[in-house]
């Protein structure tokens, strides 16, 4: 598409996020401190997008998606994060369904694309276990092959959201035979099936986002089998380059634009603002350099995509350089809010809450994203495991 073309394409995503998003949608994205906004308005944010046609850009068109490019998506992206909307959950969206996409079969994508896309599926993630995080393929949690059943016993770990979802996709133990990574199915599973208990954990921050799924003689059909008996690690690792590689850039900028906005409002003496403090200026400039630079990987990365091919071991790079950036920014929100950042407003932070707190109300979430965010460097594989897979596929250590 042409630079003009281009432009009026960006006035038309402008022009109609101003007409749709909502207040109450806008408030609830400002003080959300996790990656995930909560459940209730994510969905209304989703629906509206669906009822457009906009809710999934990245999708091939034969499955709802836009047919948009890679110039058109990141346009979008930015689009959305400079207008503050709610991030959707990207565990249908993004994660589950380009596995659906590749190895499912045709009733289970005529069954599960659409519900993903509408949001009628809320889906969770079944990967970790108590003993299994970034070392994945030790996991235990066991499924028995009975009739037309697999029967699961065990547990699943941080599984977010799990408390809100009716799906899961899920790794579990069908052999013992040979390499761990060998005996891995995928499992498709309805979150309503007798045997399941979700208990909550509280993070830091006071969020209630990670909950521990236990399993008791729970009847998954083998329907809900995604790829071959014992195959799933390749569908997992499939579905991981997709988490991995998230898009960062449009976010992060988004999120330094605000900060900056909030450290020129902010008084430094003698009639100057925080923009005044070399230092202050060395971060922001060192921060803007990083995510540029994460911009300009992101689009080759998804170029890449377009034409067919897997993230790869690029998804790595990213992950590692996205969630680092959103570390410093976070940690350098901190640093401005100062004393302001101690308080913990939980109830005041909360969307739509009318009630008084301490401070500037840019600073209301500032310790508790930090807190939050130093999972990111965690989740999705720890940054240490990227690092490794970086040096052995990219760099032959």
């Amino acid at each position: 598409m042409q630079r003009q073309g281009l432009e009026a394409f960006r006035q038309e995503v402008r022009g109609w996020i101003a007409a749709n998003l909502t207040d109450d949608l806008r408030d609830a994205a400002a003080r959300a401190t996790s990656v995930f906004v909560d459940k209730p308005h994510a969905m209304a944010w989703q629906a509206i997008l669906h009822r457009h046609g906009w809710a999934a850009p990245h999708w091939p068109r034969e499955y709802g998606g836009t047919g948009w490019d890679e110039t058109q998506r990141h346009i979008f992206d930015s689009e959305l994060a400079a207008a503050g909307a709610p991030s959707l959950s990207p565990m249908g969206l993004r994660m589950v369904a380009p596995c659906i996409m590749r190895f499912g079969t045709p009733e289970q994508k005529a069954h599960y694309l659409p519900r993903i896309l509408s949001g009628e599926d809320f889906w969770c993630q079944g990967y970790s276990e108590p003993q299994a995080g970034s070392d994945l393929a030790s996991l235990s949690l066991r499924a028995e092959r009975d009739s037309e059943d697999y029967v699961l016993n065990g547990s699943k770990i941080w599984t977010t959201h799990a408390h809100f979802a009716n799906r899961m996709f899920c790794l579990v133990r069908t052999s013992r035979d040979g390499r761990p990574q060998q005996g891995i199915t995928f499992l498709l599973l309805d979150m309503a099936l007798p045997g399941i208990e979700v208990r909550p954990i509280l993070t830091l921050s006071g969020d209630h986002d990670f909950n521990q799924v236990f399993f008791d003689n729970v009847r998954v059909p083998q329907s809900g089998r995604l790829g071959e008996e014992d195959q799933g690690w390749g569908v997992a690792k499939y579905l991981l380059e997709f988490e991995r590689s998230a898009a960062y850039a449009a976010g992060l900028t988004a999120a330094l634009d605000r900060l900056l906005a909030s450290a020129a409002a902010r008084d430094f003496g003698e009639g100057g603002t925080l923009l005044d403090d070399p230092a202050i200026r060395r971060r922001f400039a060192r921060l803007y350099t990083d995510v540029h630079a994460i911009h300009a990987a992101e689009q080759r990365m998804m170029a890449a995509i377009a034409r067919g091919r897997s993230p790869g071991p690029a998804s790595s790079m990213l992950k590692v350089q996205g969630t680092e950036a959103q570390q410093r920014i976070q940690e350098l929100a901190v640093d401005i809010a100062g004393p302001y950042a101690a308080p913990h407003q939980f109830a005041a932070r909360a969307a739509g809450s009318n009630l008084p707190f301490v401070g500037p109300e840019d600073d209301l979430t500032a310790s508790a994203r930090y807190f939050n965010g130093r999972a990111a460097s965690i989740y999705g594989g720890s940054n240490e495991i990227q690092r490794n897979i970086m040096a052995k596929l990219m760099l032959g250590l």
